[in-house]
């Protein structure tokens, strides 16, 4: 069943063209992986800082396989890093 998947991060302005880039990294290294379908990232115009990326998969298994290799955990370290916070995830399911 097709997913998404939501990251929710929160950053300072003055480091959110660093986190841009790294999102761009993460997004360079989902093309060609099995499942992967799209993304988009959006900057929230009301809330300072706060960044949504929205990834769609064909399923939750295609997701879990990508959230486990190496290259996408080290980019995602130094995301966390970046910002001294976790990412949120959330995932959602068609109906």
């Amino acid at each position: 069943m097709t997913i998404m998947v939501l990251l929710k991060r929160q950053a300072p302005e003055e480091k959110f063209d660093e986190l841009k880039e790294l999102i761009d990294q993460l997004r360079s290294a989902t093309f060609g992986q099995p499942g992967y379908i799209s993304g988009e990232t959006l900057k929230r115009i009301d809330q300072t800082g706060e960044c949504l990326v929205i990834a769609k998969w064909k399923s939750r298994a295609d997701w879990e396989r990508w959230f486990q290799i190496p290259k996408r955990a080290d980019i995602q370290r130094k995301i966390d890093e970046l910002l001294g916070t976790p990412t949120e995830y959330e995932i959602y399911e068609y109906q």
